[in-house]
């Protein structure tokens, strides 16, 4: 059933549109109540429904393991509690019968398998949902691993992405996340990073691009590729032995210093995000090698991101900006890197990042008054939350990748200072001569003295926030409170009316007339409630516009 194009949008399609639902529901039932409580049953209900995705996920397999990779690492979309129940779903998918994968193998080269490979086995070393790797020799003796693409794995990808496109229409136009998310934007940043992993070509030029990039650092090795034997479909590379980075035992085994590797893979990867050109964007355990002699092994290129020029240099102000109290600096450079959508509010995030910045580089937040500490990161969650802070698409997988590898970095290394670490490696790139920087900022940060680089600073009088704010604030929430709740009716009669167009669907296939009949009646019904509630909400609308003005 899997298999069938289908049966897989209409499972897809209705399990977004029952989270849909039950959140809608439950944000209607409670919209103007706040306890504890009530938080614990949100966050139940968040991760129930995690849950089940991560299972039909499991069982589906095809593009919503990727998807449930990608949204696990996106704090700027997902909450909290789902994160945290996706982020170990991993590409757990039975291997294909080796006829099958032999096959592929064969219609690639166009030719007979033999011809090319001395010997390879029949059971993959490694299985994943877009391809398998398997071990093998060429006639010369060489060792090489070799990718194939699961057969039929396109069809698969291609049908998934038209169920999360209904699924994107409807969470852009029915939901709060259109209004905060640019949804459009997302879904065609994900079809591409997906068609990338599809086409080994791509990954064999990513392959050679850090081959290169690494050929003078002596203990990061990165594996040969054989273009020759390289195609859409199938990859062959060099075998690369060694174990996860993350396998204790082995370091411990070959008397491995931990906090040293650490330091060593902090390096290597800052390196990648500072500079501009293509960064590794899945940097988990299982891509990240080590050998008996502690060098680094890092492969499998089919998920890279790119730092282009431009986004470079705004990188670079947002730094500077932090450093030297330049906020309006930083606020600039973040719409220049696409974080902010329009409309969002710069008076307000420029408020609660000084607030956040200097209070972290000042303290020790864990001896800090718990009362400050809590409404810090409550200002932080509910800026987050009501702007339109997104991760701009092309640097999608920039937060994914680090926060994959600073992960790895704790469990080598659990008392880790990235900060210390990160100190001479930041002042080394701020004092290089690039386009729209004065050649004069070491001086500049022994002047100032910023406390990014070790030196403390008072508290930032933005803590005091005025009541002219907080007033303001007061009627924008009570405002966007109760247009939210109209909003919600809406809402709810639009997804009914999916929900029984699909019963409709489903009903007449299975030549169930009496199941037809009724939700013929439910969906007429519901498109009445939509239509009154249509009314209401243009209403309110406009009484709250005329109000403002």
């Amino acid at each position: 059933m899997k298999k069938i194009a289908l049966y897989r949008i209409f499972v897809i399609v209705f399990m977004a549109v029952k989270f849909f639902i039950q959140i809608t529901l439950f944000q209607k039932r409670y919209h103007s109540k706040g306890s504890d409580q009530l938080q614990v049953q949100w966050e139940a209900l968040l991760r129930r429904q995690a849950i089940e995705y991560r299972e039909t996920a499991l069982r589906l397999e095809g593009l919503l393991i990727k998807l449930g990779q990608f949204l696990s690492t996106r704090a700027d979309i997902m909450p909290q509690v789902f994160i945290k129940e996706l982020e170990d779903l991993v590409d757990h998918v039975p291997a294909v019968p080796w006829e099958e994968a032999k096959k592929v193998l064969e219609n690639e080269w166009g030719r007979n398998y033999g011809e090319i490979i001395h010997k390879i086995s029949i059971e993959p070393v490694a299985s994943a949902s877009i391809g398998e790797v398997f071990h093998g020799y060429l006639h010369n003796g060489e060792e090489v691993a070799v990718k194939i693409q699961r057969p039929g794995i396109e069809k698969v990808i291609r049908t998934d992405f038209k169920a999360i496109k209904i699924i994107m229409w409807l969470a852009d136009r029915f939901t709060s996340y259109g209004k905060r998310i640019d949804l459009p934007k997302l879904y065609t940043e994900m079809r591409y990073v997906i068609g990338q992993e599809l086409n080994f070509r791509k990954e064999l030029e990513n392959g050679r691009y850090f081959e290169k990039r690494y050929d003078d650092f002596d203990d990061v090795q990165i594996p040969s590729y054989y273009k020759e034997f390289s195609t859409r479909k199938v990859l062959v590379m060099e075998w690369m032995n060694g174990k996860k980075v993350t396998d204790l035992s082995f370091l411990e085994k070959h008397g491995i210093d931990r906090q040293e590797l650490a330091e060593r893979l902090f390096k290597v990867f800052l390196e990648q995000l500072l500079q501009e050109g293509k960064f590794h964007a899945d940097p988990h355990p299982g891509n990240i090698l080590v050998k008996s002699d502690g060098t680094i092994v890092l492969i499998d290129f089919g998920m890279i991101g790119e730092v282009k020029k431009t986004d470079a240099l705004a990188i670079r102000e947002v730094v500077e900006g932090i450093i030297f109290d330049d906020f309006d600096k930083v606020i600039n450079a973040l719409e220049k890197l696409r974080f902010l959508l329009p409309h969002a509010n710069k008076d307000e995030l420029k408020r609660v990042l000084v607030t956040l910045i200097s209070t972290y580089v000042e303290h020790d937040i864990t001896q800090m008054d718990d009362l400050l500490v809590q409404q810090i990161f409550e200002d932080v969650q509910r800026v987050v939350k009501n702007e339109p802070i997104q991760m701009p698409s092309e640097l999608a997988f920039f937060g994914r990748a680090l926060s994959t590898f600073v992960g790895i970095l704790y469990i080598l290394h659990p008392k880790i200072n990235l900060l210390k670490l990160s100190q001479p490696l930041i002042k080394d790139w701020l004092s290089r001569n690039q386009e729209g920087t004065s050649d004069s900022v070491v001086k500049l940060l022994r002047e100032y003295a910023r406390p990014l680089l070790g030196i403390p600073r008072q508290l930032q009088e933005a803590l005091n926030e005025p009541k002219r704010y907080r007033e303001w604030q007061e009627r924008k929430d009570l405002t966007d409170r109760t247009i939210s709740y109209y909003q919600s009716k809406k809402r709810d009669a639009f997804l009914f009316m999916v929900l029984t167009s699909i019963a409709i669907y489903v009903s007449f296939l299975l030549n169930e007339l009496e199941l037809a009949y009724g939700s013929v009646a439910v969906f007429t019904i519901s498109f009445l409630y939509y239509l009154r509630s249509t009314l209401v909400y243009r209403r309110l609308v406009n009484q709250f516009s005329r109000k403002d003005e």
